[in-house]
């Protein structure tokens, strides 16, 4: 049996998507891997695949361990430029804590990244394209999953939401790299439909924009709800209130959300960026500005033939990034590691 240790601290910052890639991974190991792989978590004891989740100093330490740690998996969830825009670091924090978090994956055996597009990106850092391995995010189905019509409208109610209304859900922290000003600014050209946001500042007050967003936040439009930071057990719940999923975000690496807003049986619609394409082309909607997000919204708000194909394209997107299929993948990649 292989012995593989999971070092994480994600969990400890509720609201953020490195947490929920995390979890799932471990679940799967958990549930449907047992028989094959020792798995530990945050423990020291002798392995023969360690894989980091996220980038504690004490980790970093660990690294030079070689011969306890094993394979020394890294899972790349940002880098320096995707942090752009979401924390207010002073500029030589941020030139530190950047050159450590490349040197922390050059620490690694072998790199996971959950997009193709940033493989070009670590090479730049001169890390070798051969140690990097693109592995996408998924989704269990037992934890996202449309709900029925009547359990909706509980939902709905829950949160003060009319049975009839268009609702239009947005997902993830509070800050301007996740396009949270747009988001606004749509909902204020379509005041009939209601837009919620489920996040908030899980990293407080150094996130960046904080003080403009606040004021937002605490005061927003009518047709406007951020309703804070949502346990993950109650986040399936939330996509289904939902009639459209909307993510206007700048900068992103392969969104949870996204995956588990499609695994809750909800259309999506995405900023234009090439990051989505290679992942995701097929199973949403995009416009590039926020005239093209009003625009996009006021032809799905009747719900016509646009609107059930988008919900059909979401569904062979959740089904493609299935718990199934990716099950199959990190056995075969784990299993690989040990033996080379």
């Amino acid at each position: 049996m292989i012995k593989l240790t999971m070092l994480s601290s994600a969990e400890k910052v509720k609201g953020q998507g490195v947490a929920s890639a995390y979890r799932e991974l471990v679940n799967l190991v958990d549930e449907r891997l047992s028989n094959q792989f020792d798995m530990k978590i945050n423990q020291w004891g002798k392995a023969d695949i360690t894989h980091y989740h996220t980038v504690d100093f004490p980790f970093y330490l660990s690294t030079f361990q070689k011969q306890t740690r094993g394979v020394r998996v890294g899972y790349v969830h940002f880098l320096p430029e995707t942090m752009e825009g979401s924390l207010k670091l002073p500029g030589i924090a941020r030139a530190v804590f950047y050159k450590y978090l490349i040197s922390f994956y050059k620490r690694m055996d072998e790199i996971v990244v959950v997009n193709p597009s940033f493989i070009p990106k670590l090479t730049a850092y001169n890390i070798p394209e051969e140690k990097i391995h693109y592995i996408p995010n998924f989704v269990s189905k037992k934890t996202f999953y449309p709900l029925d019509d009547a359990e909706k409208q509980t939902v709905r109610a829950e949160y003060g939401i009319g049975q009839d209304d268009f609702v239009v859900l947005g997902v993830g922290q509070v800050q301007h790299r996740k396009g949270v000003l747009d988001f606004i600014e749509v909902a204020r050209a379509l005041p009939d439909v209601q837009f919620i946001w489920a996040g908030g500042f899980s990293f407080g007050k150094i996130t960046s924009g904080y003080e403009e967003l606040k004021k937002i936040y605490d005061a927003p439009p009518a047709n406007v709800k951020f309703i804070g930071i949502i346990d993950r057990t109650k986040m399936n719940a939330c996509f289904n209130m939902a009639d459209l999923f909307f993510m206007p975000s700048y900068n992103e690496l392969f969104p949870m959300a996204i995956l588990e807003g499609m695994s809750a049986g909800v259309p999506i619609l995405l900023r234009d960026l090439d990051l989505y394409e290679e992942i995701l082309d097929g199973y949403y909607t995009k416009a590039g500005d926020n005239a093209g997000f009003i625009q996009a919204i006021s032809q799905l708000q009747n719900k016509g033939i646009e609107y059930t194909e988008l919900q059909a394209k979401s569904a062979s997107g959740a089904a493609y990034y299935s718990e199934d299929r990716l099950t199959e993948i990190w056995r075969d990649f784990y299993q690989r590691l040990v033996k080379e």
